[in-house]
């Protein structure tokens, strides 16, 4: 005679579940996070929109000037590279990771309505390792082009500085060796570098040039100014700070643009 199935005999056999790779998960979770708040705010204008409420309008005679850039402005005000600029009017506003259009489209609230005399510009590194997609070098040009215009058209000259070298002797956070050049490659960088140059000299604008005085005789981001071949280290900004210095002086000597 058969047996009648128990309910316990009926339910299927239980598989153990793998082990949880936690770690992975939780930079899978922040890489969706990530790309929900990009794309709730592709250019991120709620980063700074606080700080540029709180930013009073400057004083009379002060020589205010805005950094615009990626994240090698962005990481420039942390203590651990020697200061921003101690004692200058001074604001930085740059945004790892960012590209050239994602800059364009917030220049307004972060450049222009802090109305400073100079604004400083470092931007290209990442259109060219395609952080936000594929993007020309032409496409890169025109959107630097763009944000000088706005600041010439609003009275604010314009500094723009060149793109950096970059090496291959970095590694990643897991320790494993990082060849930055793979996607930024040298050629494209010089290239890019000389456009900015020329437009600089063809439209009134200071050149900064940040590349020749950290570059080595390979072509490559000198080792002592990096971590990773990327990101300037306190040396590295050690290096730059006098060089944007120097361009920002030349900037304020010169005839601001008419509005």
């Amino acid at each position: 005679m058969v047996q009648p199935q128990t309910h316990a005999q009926a339910q299927p056999e239980a598989h153990e579940k793998p082990p949880c790779d936690c770690a992975e998960l939780t930079e899978a979770k922040a890489r969706l996070e990530g790309q929900a708040k990009r794309l709730n705010d592709w250019p991120d204008l709620a980063r700074y929109r606080e700080a540029n409420a709180k930013v009073a309008a400057p004083a009379k005679d002060e020589q205010r000037v805005v950094f615009m850039g990626d994240s090698i402005t962005d990481l420039w005000v942390q203590p651990q590279f020697g200061g921003f600029f101690p004692g200058k009017p001074y604001i930085g506003r740059g945004i790892s990771g960012q590209t050239t259009p994602q800059m364009f489209l917030r220049f307004r609230a972060d450049v222009i309505a802090l109305r400073p005399k100079v604004v400083v510009i470092l931007a290209g590194t990442n259109d060219i390792a395609g952080n936000t997609g594929p993007i020309t070098l032409e496409e890169t040009e025109g959107n630097l082009a763009s944000m000088a215009e706005l600041g010439r058209a609003n009275g604010i000259r314009v500094v723009l500085a060149s793109v950096m070298p970059v090496s291959n002797y970095g590694h990643d956070r897991n320790g494993n060796p990082l060849d930055v050049r793979i996607k930024r490659p040298p050629e494209k960088i010089l290239e890019l570098n000389t456009w900015i140059r020329k437009h600089a000299a063809e439209n009134g604008e200071v050149y900064l040039d940040y590349f020749s005085a950290m570059v080595d005789d390979q072509g490559l981001l000198k080792k002592d100014l990096s971590e990773d071949g990327l990101h300037p280290n306190a040396a590295g900004y050690a290096v730059m700070a006098p060089l944007a210095e120097k361009a920002i002086q030349l900037a304020l000597a010169a005839t601001p643009p008419k509005r």
